[in-house]
């Protein structure tokens, strides 16, 4: 037996390109703007509620100078130190690959799963799932959020609030089918003109009423925390946490821009305009003028100016729920590239740009959701409730998992990780005590989202390897036995045949799979060329060498050959195997004919039966992994088989334990 591999140095010329080319391209200046765009909408619209949620929300702080001062101070402080520092300076640096997120800390941390890591992989996927509750609500409540700036115009607009929003909602995920690329090209700018407005009205603001420049004292904050009783300074975190939703698409928009244009875009734009916004609405408070129905943002405002204010903000929240939506299909995404979810069918909308994609049943069910919470809770201030835990559930647990980080990648002593990551995983865990009282009132729906998605991740993994280890136990062959009986064969199916392998084949002594005793049983003949393939999935985003990798177990020019054949494509990766293996036949690195249309290949459905020993609730686990299954595409299909291959299926009975 003799081994090859297929790197870079050997027959690339003609293979599909071995390292994609996923990094972000273009100037500083042009990825910088398109950060604005992408990576800061949910952010950026946060000014429309979370200083109302302060004064006019649950906490229901009287707007007294010493209160007012102590709120905002409280809001710039906890920008500064969550955002601007937790994220923008540290966790960028927590890149895998060039990627950032909830699952590319998961492939950073799976590595050490068996040095203690292993829980904080559960935490990540639960932080994923929050992130789908978190992309149900942002949608609703900014775009609500925005369009209630009619009801200062005009209260006569009051009843038309909701059915404008679920209208504007409506054609949002519409046309999502078409592909972000179009509309991605105007987003930079239009953010750029809100986060240069919103500037000028808080700093206009803040000539009129120059004494909330006080609030930069962070003692002020502190005084006016402690003196608030333990109810209303949860009551008031809680708020403080609207300010900082969206902070953690910094992280996990770090494959499209770089982390060096997201924080030139963060310090340059972003922070100042949001801290002469908040500063600004502080102002208008210290002023004691009126609330114009109820927003304080609107307030700012001109009444001349408030029509077109409000086209702006609904054009800014639109790009903000665009953004989580892209978010949403990029995170199913990588699941699925990591054996979490479902093969659910994905569609690719931009030939040049495997990230653009569109995935129909997370749309929909974002828009069902997102009108569903529209017309339950009705305004923005009570969707608020809603909002923040799933957040900061997300947040506390980026904290726990950059301990692991910092100390086995960064090479950081124990005593700087502990203070550093200690103080801010207590930041975050006080704010995630604080949504947490807002569970009955309207939390309860993220987190039911993420305990749901929580729930089919882990099961659709176990089920996967459960299934893989029934199927390998029934193996009867070892390769060298395959080898064996395909020396002894006088007569050949002239068809090459391809078979599809979950298990390692790379060693004489390596079990076959099932699937060949069962062929060999049946017909008593082998192929002439018989190779076995498998896929396999690095918890890596991308592969840049030894993609493919070809065991040969036998080779006779005569009576063909036994190979095995292993692909790896990482989770940010299109799994487009028969492009690989054509290219690899075209190359003769196999005996195989690169016209796919004259393959075989062979797979098989497993027909899942419970062990006898299982208890109900395991037997209710395999069941919902069983409906799973139905919903997902098979392999071979998500592989890129199927369209041009002959397939032939094999329906083997396996007993998962």
């Amino acid at each position: 037996m003799t081994e090859s591999s297929l790197s870079p140095e050997v027959g690339v010329g003609a293979l599909p390109e071995e390292t994609p080319a996923h990094g972000p391209r273009g100037s500083l200046a042009t990825l910088a703007l398109g950060a604005l765009g992408v990576v800061f909408g949910d952010i950026g619209t946060s000014p429309l509620y979370a200083i109302d949620q302060i004064f006019a929300g649950p906490a229901r702080v009287a707007p007294t100078p010493q209160n007012v001062v102590g709120a905002i101070s409280l809001a710039i402080w906890t920008i500064t130190v969550v955002v601007a520092i937790k994220y923008a300076l540290l966790v960028l640096r927590a890149e895998n690959d060039g990627e950032g997120g909830v699952f590319a800390l998961y492939g950073l941390l799976h590595k050490y799963k068996s040095k203690g890591a292993r829980p904080l992989l559960w935490l990540l996927m639960l932080g994923a799932g929050l992130l789908f509750g978190d992309g149900m609500i942002t949608p609703a409540i900014s775009v609500l959020s925005a369009v209630e700036g009619l009801n200062v115009v005009t209260p006569a607009f009051a009843p038309y609030v909701a059915p404008i929003t679920v209208a504007l909602l409506t054609g949002l995920f519409a046309i999502q089918f078409k592909g972000s690329s179009g509309v991605g090209a105007i987003f930079g700018p239009l953010l750029l003109v809100w986060f240069a407005v919103i500037a000028v009205l808080g700093g206009v603001s803040i000539m009129r009423e120059p004494g909330i420049l006080a609030a930069f004292n962070p003692l002020y904050g502190l005084d006016f925390l402690s003196h608030a009783g333990i109810g209303e300074a949860l009551l008031i975190l809680s708020a403080l946490m609207l300010v900082i939703t969206g902070g953690e698409a910094m992280y996990a928009d770090l494959g499209h821009f770089c982390a060096r244009p997201i924080r030139v875009s963060w310090f340059t734009v972003v922070f100042p305009a949001l801290l002469l916004n908040y500063l600004g609405q502080g102002a208008y408070l210290l002023g004691g003028e009126p609330i114009a129905g109820g927003k304080l943002f609107y307030s700012l405002a001109p009444a001349a100016m408030l029509p077109p204010l409000v086209a702006l903000a609904t054009l800014a929240t639109i790009v903000a729920s665009q953004a989580l939506i892209t978010g949403a299909f990029s995170l199913t995404w990588q699941a699925i590239g990591l054996g979490l979810f479902p093969r659910i069918n994905v569609r690719h909308t931009h030939s040049d740009h495997a990230g653009q994609i569109y995935i129909p049943f997370i749309n929909w069910t974002l828009y069902l959701s997102c009108v569903a919470l529209v017309l339950a809770f009705g305004s923005s201030s009570a969707l608020a409730a809603a909002y923040g835990l799933a957040v900061a559930g997300v947040m506390l647990i980026t904290s726990l998992a950059m301990f692991v980080v910092a100390r086995r990648y960064w090479r950081w002593r124990k005593i700087p990780v502990f203070v550093v990551w200690g103080a801010l995983t207590a930041v975050n865990g006080a704010f995630l005590v604080a949504s947490s009282m807002k569970f009955l009132e309207g939390g309860f729906v993220p987190l039911s989202v993420g305990l749901l998605a929580f729930l089919v991740m882990t099961t659709w993994r176990w089920g996967r390897k459960a299934t893989f280890a029934a199927y390998a136990a029934r193996s009867t062959l070892t390769m060298s036995k395959v080898v064996e009986l395909h020396r002894s064969c006088t007569n050949f199916l002239e068809r090459n045949a391809l078979i599809m392998a979950p298990i390692p084949v790379h060693h004489p002594s390596d079990q076959a799979p099932a699937l060949i005793g069962l062929l060999w049983q049946r017909y008593g003949v082998f192929p002439r060329n018989l190779i076995f393939l498998r896929v396999m999935h690095p918890k890596t985003p991308y592969i840049h060498r030894k993609r493919c990798h070809v065991t040969v177990f036998d080779r006779d020019n005569n009576r063909g050959s036994v190979v095995g054949v292993e692909l790896s494509f990482g989770f940010m990766e299109e799994p487009n195997v028969e492009s690989y293996v054509a290219a690899m036949a075209q190359h003769k690195e196999i005996e195989l004919s690169p016209d796919p249309q004259e393959w075989t290949v062979h797979v098989c459905r497993e027909n899942l039966i419970a062990a006898k020993k299982m208890n109900p609730l395991e037997r209710l686990r395999l069941s919902l992994f069983i409906f799973l299954r139905q919903v997902s595409r098979p392999a071979y299909y998500a592989y890129g088989l199927g369209d041009q291959v002959q397939l032939s299926a094999e329906i083997v009975p396996v007993r998962v334990q």
